[in-house]
């Protein structure tokens, strides 16, 4: 097995490493050559090109080449100087976040070349990266095939298989990536919000908190998200004492899949309530000064006595919405496109490697698994989605402090996406360990 790699950021580097592990002979190119060449002195199983021309010769034909940057113009840029190189047969793979009609329209461009192209949404951060992520590629059936041995050697492993298999020609997979990183959005913010609950709601500490998560990690709500949030509400600051998580600045940043996911709903008319609300509470963070000056003159009211029982109930009511509203984009999307997209095989391939690898993802999960008792708590009993939407912007923008600090918190903890840190907004990004293993 043969591997090029374009790209070598955090997740291209540690994708290579991971490649030389499994006996796959890697050839890398970087922008800067001596990335390339530092990264080849690690492995003996990885080569450095110094140029594209050499990345293409050191590869026997058909040659794959993955592309590791970012999405958007870096992606069309790397294919319009690799394409007069390459020779029919070869495939070229888009490992970043791309916009699914970017990637079909990547894949038409390169079809009179006779050079395959495939969307390979990843996830599973750094370390999943370095140890086994989720795969999910879209394109010609062919390609995958041929691909097939690769891609599984490189896939994390669970008791149905390796996690990876063909969703779909054209922009397949990188749609079911996108609605992927919708849900983890939806799941990041349930449980920031079940956070905010309980020291707020049910007046537990941070040590507290921990308790609460690991032990629920260990039922229904049995996931990645649920144990690295344990254990991101277990580290200290070793200035002050305090818990970290404290001290990061609640400003959630994205990179622009939320948002995409939102449209992709919006242009199929698929509802996806919990995954927007995720998204606006991240945008709802950023007003922080107008949130501190709007907290000083409407102060919330004292919040209602609340159980942590509730507060369970509620989180796993949530979590199971946002992978039903991901489910839903996903087979209207499949069904517009005329993709074929198993769902069963979406779901058997998140159950590993990726971020939001859940004990739910097992046997569903479905409608019927939503719970009847506690969800409703504090909330009245008539459905009001629109009333509900606009209170919890009222309520957002006059909060002085959002639970997003959580969410920057494990953004850095999974994917070392840095933080601000509080007091400090003026000196910049920092990035921490966590402690525990990772992803």
């Amino acid at each position: 097995m043969n591997l090029g790699i374009a790209g070598l950021g955090v997740m291209g580097s540690n994708l290579a490493l991971h490649a030389a592990d499994e006996k796959i002979a890697t050839v890398v190119w970087n922008r800067t050559t001596e990335r390339a060449v530092a990264l080849a002195a690690q492995h003996p199983g990885i080569a450095a090109a110094p140029t594209m021309e050499d990345l293409v010769r050191l590869l026997p034909c058909p040659r794959p080449i993955l592309l590791m940057v970012p999405a958007g113009a870096p992606v069309d840029e790397l294919i319009a100087r690799l394409r007069p190189l390459l020779a029919p047969g070869d495939i070229l793979l888009d490992g970043g976040n791309s916009w699914f009609q970017d990637t079909r329209r990547r894949a038409d461009a390169l079809l009179p070349s006779g050079v395959h192209f495939v969307g390979l949404g990843i996830s599973g951060g750094e370390d999943g990266a370095r140890h086994g992520p989720a795969l999910m590629p879209g394109g010609p059936r062919a390609a995958f095939d041929a691909l097939r041995p690769m891609l599984e050697a490189l896939a994390a492993k669970t008791s149905a298989g390796p996690c990876v298999g063909w969703l779909g020609p054209g922009g397949a997979g990188h749609f079911v990536k996108m609605a992927h990183n919708g849900i983890e959005y939806g799941v990041m913010q349930a449980i920031a919000e079940a956070w905010d609950l309980l020291r707020r709601g049910c007046g537990l500490d941070a040590d507290a908190c921990a308790d609460t998560f690991a032990r629920w990690n260990k039922g229904p709500l049995d996931s990645f998200l649920m144990d690295l949030t344990a254990r991101i509400l277990r580290v200290r600051d070793p200035e002050t004492g305090r818990p970290l998580v404290d001290l990061v600045l609640d400003h959630a940043a994205q990179k622009g899949t939320g948002r995409w996911t939102v449209q992709a709903a919006l242009e199929l008319g698929v509802p996806v309530p919990t995954l927007a609300a995720a998204l606006d509470a991240r945008l709802l963070s950023t007003f922080k000064d107008e949130r501190v000056r709007l907290a000083a003159a409407h102060p919330l009211p004292h919040p209602p006595p609340i159980s942590v029982e509730e507060v369970h109930a509620a989180l796993r009511a949530t979590t199971i919405t946002a992978y039903l509203q991901g489910y839903r984009l996903i087979t209207a999307a499949a069904a517009a496109h005329g993709w074929g997209t198993d769902l069963a095989e979406v779901r058997r391939i998140w159950r590993g490697g990726c971020i939001i690898r859940a004990a739910l993802l097992d046997h569903g999960p479905r409608f019927e698994d939503l719970p009847h008792a506690g969800w409703r708590a504090g909330i009245a009993g008539i459905p009001t989605p629109a009333m509900s939407a606009a209170l919890a912007w009222y309520d957002a923008l006059r909060t002085a402090d959002l639970p997003q600090n959580l969410t920057q918190a494990q953004r850095d903890a999974f994917g070392a996406h840095t933080y601000v840190r509080r007091g400090r907004e003026g000196e910049g990004a920092v990035h921490s360990e966590w402690g525990g293993e990772k992803g």
